[in-house]
C-alpha cells in the first residue's frame, strides 16, 4: 500500500471561497424587482413614444443576472460537504452548513460526512493452518477527507467493500481458527485484538481515499460447511480428553490422599500387593462412568 500512495498524487482537502446564500438571496430578490420596474417602465416609454432601449437593457440585465445569481446557490446539510471545482481544479470543499453561493461557473459535488455502516458479505478463507472458514465484518466508517475521496478514488464507497474484502481475508490468514492448546492468538478466542489488527488494517488500506474507521468487528466466524463435522467431533474428542485428564488427576490424588491417613492412623496395615489391589478399585470407582456395584469377598485376597 506505501508504494501506491507514493506513486499517486494526494489531494488535500481545504476550505473553498464560498458566500453565504441568504445575503445573495436577498440580491435576487432586488433583481427581481428592478427587472419588473424595468419591464414597465418600457411598456410605459414605448406608448409614450419615448426610447425604450434603455429600460429594455435593464429589464433583460436584470433577468440574466438573476438567473446566474440563483445558478450558484446550493444548499449544504449537517454533516455534509461540498467540493468546488473550476473547469475540472480542485478549488475546496465547503463545509459550511445552509444556504451557501458560489460563482456559477463553478460546479459542486456534495458527499456525505456521516457515519456509514457496513455488513460484508461472507467469504471463505484460508486460516493459519490453512483449514477453510467463514468470515464477515461490520464495519462503521466516515469521510474525513473530501478531496480523497472525490479525485484519488473512482468510487469511494466501493473501494471501501474491496478494501473491507481484503482486510478481512489477510486478518484471516494470519492466525489459526481455534488452538485447543490455548498457547497461540486464536481469531475465535481473541476477538479484541483480532479486531484492533483488523481496524488497523482497514485504516492502513482506506487512508488513500481520505475514509476512517470508528470500529469493526466479525459478524460471522465459522469452520466451513466441508469441515465443520470433523471439527465438531474433534473438539469433542479433545473435550472428552482433557475432562478424562482433570478427572484422572483428581483420583490419583485422592487415592495418595487415602493411602497417607490410613498409614498415619495405623487403620490397616497394607503390603505392597494390597495398596496395588486397593488403588485399582478406587480408580475403578472414582474414574468409573457409572454407578459401582459392590461385590462382597468371603475370602482373601491370597485364596
Amino acid at each position: 500500500m506505501s508504494d501506491v500512495t507514493q506513486v499517486m498524487t494526494i489531494s488535500k482537502e481545504r476550505p473553498a471561497n464560498t458566500y453565504s446564500g441568504y445575503f445573495i438571496l436577498i440580491v435576487a430578490l432586488a433583481l427581481i424587482l428592478a427587472g419588473i420596474w424595468g419591464f414597465f417602465s418600457a411598456g410605459a416609454a414605448f406608448r409614450a413614444g419615448q426610447p425604450t432601449a434603455l429600460w429594455n437593457a435593464l429589464w433583460i440585465a436584470c433577468a440574466v443576472l438573476f438567473v446566474l445569481t440563483l445558478a450558484g446557490m446550493f444548499k449544504v446539510q449537517p454533516n455534509q460537504g461540498v467540493t468546488i471545482t473550476l473547469f475540472g481544479a480542485y478549488r475546496g470543499t465547503d463545509r459550511n452548513t445552509g444556504l451557501r453561493w458560489v460563482w456559477p461557473w463553478m460546479s459542486g459535488k456534495k458527499i456525505s460526512l456521516r457515519a456509514n455502516n457496513l455488513i460484508s458479505e461472507r467469504i471463505k478463507v484460508n486460516d493459519l493452518r490453512g483449514n477453510p472458514i467463514e468470515m464477515a465484518a461490520q464495519v462503521v466508517w466516515r469521510v474525513v477527507d473530501t478531496a480523497q475521496a472525490v479525485f484519488d478514488v473512482d468510487d469511494y464507497k466501493a473501494f471501501v467493500t474491496v478494501q473491507i474484502e481484503a482486510a478481512v481475508r489477510t486478518i484471516g490468514s494470519r492466525y489459526p481458527y481455534d488452538d485447543f492448546s490455548h498457547a497461540e492468538i486464536t481469531l475465535r478466542g481473541n476477538h479484541d485484538q483480532v479486531g484492533d489488527e483488523l481496524r488497523a488494517e482497514l485504516i492502513a488500506r482506506l487512508k488513500v481515499a481520505g475514509i476512517s474507521v470508528d470500529e469493526c468487528g466479525f459478524t460471522h466466524l465459522a469452520y466451513a460447511q466441508e469441515i465443520a463435522g470433523a471439527m465438531l467431533r474433534r473438539q469433542q474428542a479433545e473435550a472428552v480428553v482433557a475432562a478424562r485428564k482433570t478427572l484422572v488427576e483428581g483420583a490419583v490424588g485422592m487415592v495418595e490422599m487415602a493411602l497417607d491417613m490410613l498409614s498415619e492412623k495405623n487403620v490397616v496395615e497394607l503390603d505392597d500387593e494390597r495398596k496395588a489391589a486397593m488403588v485399582s478399585n478406587l480408580m475403578v470407582v472414582l474414574c468409573g462412568e457409572r454407578d459401582t456395584q459392590p461385590v462382597v469377598n468371603t475370602g482373601t485376597l491370597y485364596q
